[in-house]
């Protein structure tokens, strides 16, 4: 059940009730402090938080209460145990969220915010959020990570950021302090804690569509070029909750976007060079999808055992061999698009499309560049991308 810092006396009749009647109280130390003495046994949640789900689910049969902040189903405990049990096992007695109570300190609309939970993720999570305007109610793990969050901010160019620094909101230790990022410095906040966050700065402001510029990833010149990526992803057309297979991934850049397009997807990069493939999860981590799994090897061998995708990208290691295992294990309706820049893997490209049908498109980019005390266009490779549905 949800726990104000109020403890007991802030519980509504039904949570009273259930803690009345149970035979053991689970919960950190900080909320086993809150109540008045229980009859029942009581056993204090371990650190990691992971440690205590065993432990908890041993306990199975008995009237068990478990105690945790404000509302478990957001950015909370709740799913995490739940998804365990059956669900006649369980009941949840909610008390107001950390982001209701932040929104109702400061006065912001909660609809209009971003509210995310950070106490074990990087702070890049925040990276596509950030923009001059925004606000953010950002839940961290203690005092440290506020100074954390303060500096990621400052060395993205946001150091004029406005930060609330929220503390045991809702109880007799409530405090909030108003500060930025440039002048954060406190080293007496107050577990458990929020940051109401007004982003603030002149940093580099990520553009919302496909079709980055070229310069937010790290590469060694293997990556689709920006108009060639902007083309490729509407070709890939994400969906919510689908995943994606980027073989020959190269800087991880379609990847990359694929996940930006929205929270719920998902994808499998495949590269053999091991350095490529290191630079591929560091881009993802700077631009918070860490998500993206990076497996090394050679296609199609190393697909062998993966997840069946929802969409397949194919920008490296084109052969017949590879379109030849894709179409022969996939399930049908998965989409598939190739890029092809040699002769060769036009040619094979072009057979394919003859064979199995779809869409060719030969995509010719061509950008002003310098010529003597003139300027002319300066072709690219033209490149051949084929998309189909097996």
């Amino acid at each position: 059940m949800g726990l104000g810092e109020d403890g007991r006396a802030g519980l509504p009749d039904a949570s009273r009730a259930a803690i009345d009647r149970a035979e053991l109280v689970v919960g950190a130390p900080r909320h086993l402090a809150l109540l008045p003495e229980l009859a029942c046994e009581t056993l204090a949640w371990p650190v990691p938080f992971a440690d205590g789900i065993d432990a908890l689910l041993a306990q199975r049969g008995r009237r068990v209460v478990m105690l945790v902040s404000g509302d478990p189903f957001w950015f909370g405990a709740g799913s995490v145990v739940t998804r365990r049990l059956d669900s006649a096992e369980w009941t949840a007695h909610p008390a107001p969220s950390t982001f209701g109570l932040a929104a109702a300190r400061l006065g912001w609309s909660i609809e209009d915010i971003i509210c995310l939970g950070l106490h074990a993720a990087p702070f890049s999570r925040l990276r596509a959020q950030l923009a001059p305007g925004r606000r953010a109610i950002v839940l961290v793990r203690d005092g440290a990570a506020v100074a954390g969050l303060a500096g990621y901010l400052c060395g993205q160019g946001f150091a004029e950021s406005e930060l609330h620094i929220l503390e045991a909101l809702g109880g007799p230790r409530e405090r909030i302090r108003r500060t930025t990022a440039a002048a954060a410095a406190y080293d007496d906040i107050a577990h458990p804690v929020a940051v109401g966050l007004m982003v603030g700065g002149d940093g580099a402001v990520l553009p919302a569509a496909s079709g980055l510029p070229d310069a937010w990833f790290a590469h060694d010149g293997q990556i689709s070029k920006r108009p060639v990526r902007a083309l490729t992803l509407s070709a890939l057309a994400p969906r919510p909750g689908e995943t994606l297979w980027d073989i020959g991934t190269g800087s991880g850049s379609i990847a990359i976007e694929w996940l930006l397009a929205h929270p719920a997807t998902q994808a499998v990069a495949f590269e053999s060079d091991a350095a490529r493939a290191a630079r591929a999860r560091g881009n993802a981590a700077a631009l918070g999808v860490e998500r993206l799994r990076v497996v090394e090897g050679c296609a199609p061998a190393v697909l062998s055992g993966q997840p069946a995708p929802d969409v397949v990208f194919i920008g490296g290691g084109l052969s017949a061999a590879l379109l030849e295992t894709l179409w022969g294990t996939l399930p049908p309706g998965t989409r598939l698009v190739a890029n092809a820049v040699t002769l060769e893997s036009e040619t094979l490209l072009a057979q394919w499309h003859a064979v199995r049908g779809g869409s060719l498109l030969r995509i010719d980019v061509a950008e002003a560049a310098p010529l003597g005390m003139r300027r002319a266009w300066r072709a690219s490779y033209p490149i051949v991308q084929w998309s189909a549905v097996l």
